[in-house]
């Protein structure tokens, strides 16, 4: 895919809200502490995305002093396909609210069919009464806000989101983001509805492995607690593979790409654990399984079942291989319509 029909995701808010560390910790695997020694972004900055078919995106992270009449709105806004607003929850939010209704009221006036997110971000610092007070209020005087400006909410695409790089909220946010950018998520989801009616698996995510984005789950309801563990088995997945993993002749783990690049804009010479083979059973303690299986070498299958309901392996196995087989032809699909 080239950069013109890569999705553009905004990323806007005032200084210091929080936007380059969101970016940095996502998708270039900062730890968080070592984002409190980052600049405020003086210029534009663009990332591109490339882990595999499906996550392939271009990220702009604009500076906080940086205001819509200060660019060129109807290109910048015509060609994305969401923006992402932070919003400091640590800080007055007076200020960030009317840059935001700015923002959407502009941009939707360019470009009806763009979607808004709204992290309201660094709310580990807060109460879940809160936090739960913060994101009601936001979201009801932005919308009263918008309404007086003539714009109706249910024109508007405009969700809410409460994070924090300190923990999965961050991530999740952001899955959620990717997950509307991708043209075949329908077809994703019904696969994964598909493989766990007819494996007795309880929820299955589809995991982008370099970023612990998901970009795909079955129709079922999220729970944060799943979604943390099977995020978490990632971690595992790789940290295990780092050390024991099969490596090539010269001692060193398969680099991230066949060209011997870096994913995720890493630099030439990062390696990845993972291959099309990998695979992990996870027993937990409450008689539940975690079971990880690789669909190819950047996208990973990771499901929650009963103790009980793995006793037929064959069976979710065989099921396995027929829903990674689906996914390559979403694939091929996918590569000869970008073809033509």
């Amino acid at each position: 895919m080239d950069n013109l029909n890569k999705p553009k995701i905004l990323l806007m808010g005032l200084r210091r809200s929080g936007k380059s560390s969101i970016q940095k910790v996502v998708f270039q695997k900062m730890s968080p502490h070592e984002t409190l020694f980052l600049e405020s972004s003086v210029k534009v900055a663009k990332h591109d995305v490339n882990n595999n078919s499906f996550v392939q995106f271009s990220i702009w992270d604009f500076p906080g002093q940086l205001g819509p009449d200060e660019f060129d709105a109807v290109s910048v806004f015509g060609e994305a396909g969401s923006i992402v607003f932070i919003i400091d929850a640590q800080d007055d939010t007076q200020e960030a609210e009317g840059k935001l209704v700015e923002t959407v009221n502009m941009a939707f006036e360019i470009n009806p069919e763009l979607v808004f997110e709204v992290f309201i971000h660094k709310v580990d610092g807060l109460s879940e009464e809160n936090k739960i007070d913060l994101h009601r209020t936001l979201r009801q005087r932005v919308s009263d806000e918008l309404t007086q400006l003539g714009k109706s909410s249910s024109a508007l695409h405009i969700t809410f989101h409460l994070t924090s790089i300190y923990d999965h909220s961050i991530f999740e946010a952001f899955s959620k983001v990717i997950q509307k950018l991708i043209p075949q998520y329908p077809t994703l989801e019904s696969l994964l509805d598909m493989y766990i009616s007819n494996s007795r698996v309880e929820k299955a995510f589809l995991f982008d492995v370099l970023s612990k984005i998901y970009i795909a789950t079955d129709s079922s309801p999220v729970d944060n607690a799943t979604y943390e563990l099977c995020s978490d088995m990632i971690d595992v997945v790789i940290d295990i593979s780092s050390i024991y993993g099969v490596k090539n002749e010269d001692g060193c783990l398969p680099p991230a790409d066949d060209s011997g690049a870096g994913g995720m804009g890493q630099p030439a010479g990062t390696y990845f654990p993972c291959d099309n083979e990998t695979s992990s059973i996870i027993k937990l303690s409450t008689n539940t399984v975690l079971y990880l299986r690789q669909v190819n070498r950047f996208l990973a299958m990771v499901c929650l079942l009963k103790e009980e309901n793995f006793d037929k392996f064959g069976l979710i196995n065989y099921n396995f291989q027929m829903f990674r087989q689906a996914i390559q032809d979403v694939f091929n699909a996918k590569a000869k319509q970008g073809a033509n």
